[in-house]
Parts: structure tokens; C-alpha cells; sequence
């Protein structure tokens, strides 16, 4: 599966952005999804994660109650909704999937993904 992200762009503090992931290739519904970021010199985190048949999310503990994600299986696509956004969540953002059907159950490490997007940068100035 190939995944292009987009909407990334340079916002003020408070301001919301919407992520979205474009994903190639058939049954999409067979993937679990992620969003990750990473800032320069930090390592690749996750941001929040979402199941085949969005039954399932998470969040890291600094984005949850702000962000949202979701997925339109019909659209094969992955959406991130980003409210309140704060400097620190400057980043490049990365959409991940992998098989639903994959022995690794994980949904936070970067690992457990095997398909990555390009990229798309979020910049928040205070």
C-alpha cells in the first residue's frame, strides 16, 4: 500500500489543522492505521492510532482530547484533526499502516507499522 499525507502547514497557537492520508491498494479496511511526528533531534513518536474498522484509537497522553483521529474506509482515507494546537507540536507528521493480520498487536511503536507516508510538516508559532 503506498500513503500520501497532506495538510500540513504553518498555524498559529490555538488554531486547528485537519491531516489527511491517502492510502493505495485494496482492502484498506485490513489496516491499522497510525500518525506520527517527529521534531528535529527527537525521536519518532506516536501521535494517535486507529483499527481496521475504527473500533479502536489511541492517543499519546500530550495530544489526547485535542486531536482526533479517524478514517473513511470507503475513501481509503486516514484523517487527523488537530484543535488547540500548540508549539510543541511543531513536527513532520507521518501517516503508518500494516496488516491487521500481522502477529504484531501493537499500535504505538514504530515498529509495528510497516507502510510509511512522505511527510507533511505542522508548524505552530506562538
Amino acid at each position: 500500500v503506498q500513503l500520501q499525507a497532506s495538510g500540513g502547514g504553518s498555524v498559529q497557537t490555538g488554531d486547528s489543522l485537519r491531516l489527511s492520508c491517502a492510502a493505495s491498494g485494496r482492502t484498506f479496511s485490513s489496516y491499522k492505521l497510525g500518525w506520527f511526528r517527529q521534531a528535529p533531534g527527537k525521536e519518532r513518536e506516536l501521535v494517535a492510532a486507529i483499527s481496521g474498522n475504527g473500533g479502536r484509537t489511541y492517543y499519546s497522553e500530550s495530544v489526547k482530547g485535542r486531536f482526533t483521529i479517524s478514517r473513511d474506509n470507503a475513501k481509503n482515507t486516514v484523517y487527523l484533526q488537530m484543535n488547540s494546537l500548540k508549539p510543541e507540536d511543531t513536527a513532520v507528521y507521518y501517516c503508518a499502516a500494516d496488516s491487521i493480520y500481522s502477529t504484531n498487536y501493537d499500535y504505538t511503536s514504530t515498529g509495528s507499522y510497516y507502510y510509511w507516508g512522505q511527510g507533511t510538516q505542522v508548524t505552530v508559532s506562538s
